[in-house]
């Protein structure tokens, strides 16, 4: 005989319904905690590094268990709203980001072995320049166009998404992801164009 849990048991209930339950029965947000923190830690880690992104995930997920009577589902999904605590706490770690970045443009190119086929070797060497000259100009990003543009490689968010997470207008992630493009294909563009081709 298959048992079926009861509908208010927290596996059952969406986001936003585990909110409302864990303001009266706290333990329910333990099951946000399950479905989410796979996903903020992977934000947070591709952003300052493993080592930092334990205690930086498991401080978003306390910040929004203090914050859930706060917590308006009308504003946006409760996932975008993680998203938004754990960009807010990033800003305190931006010069370790930074750090990191810098650290990736400082990174020396591997000389190639001998007998290489030569466009492999100009196929490498371009790429860690790209790499390293993007590392830089990204460390350069003010700080709302860099969390926009992580939020889209790192959180794979919609621009509807971000702007909840963000909690600014959906035309202004657009323009400043606009502006970031504009920004990374000048300083890239000498190095990924190819020959005879045209930037678009």
């Amino acid at each position: 005989m298959r048992m079926t849990a009861p509908p208010n048991t927290p596996g059952r209930l969406d986001d936003a319904a585990l909110i409302e339950q864990s303001r009266h029965r706290p333990e329910s947000f333990a099951t946000l905690y399950d479905r989410h923190f796979g996903d903020i830690y992977r934000y947070v880690a591709a952003r300052v590094g493993p080592q930092a992104a334990d205690d930086l995930a498991s401080e978003t997920f306390l910040v929004a268990f203090r914050k859930r009577h706060s917590f308006d589902p009308h504003r946006g999904a409760v996932r975008h709203w993680l998203y938004g605590i754990a960009t807010n706490l990033l800003a305190d770690h931006r010069r370790s980001e930074t750090r990191r970045l810098e650290a990736l443009a400082r990174v020396p190119m591997d000389n190639p072995a001998e007998g290489e086929h030569a466009d492999r070797v100009a196929a490498q060497v371009t790429a860690a320049g790209a790499q390293r000259r993007l590392a830089t100009e990204l460390s350069r990003l003010p700080d709302g166009e860099r969390d926009v543009l992580l939020l889209v490689a790192y959180g794979d968010l919609s621009y509807e998404e971000i702007a909840q997470a963000l909690d600014i207008p959906s035309g202004t992630v657009a323009s400043r992801l606009n502006r970031v493009r504009r920004r990374l294909r000048a300083a890239l563009g000498d190095i990924t164009a190819e020959p005879g081709g045209s930037d678009e």
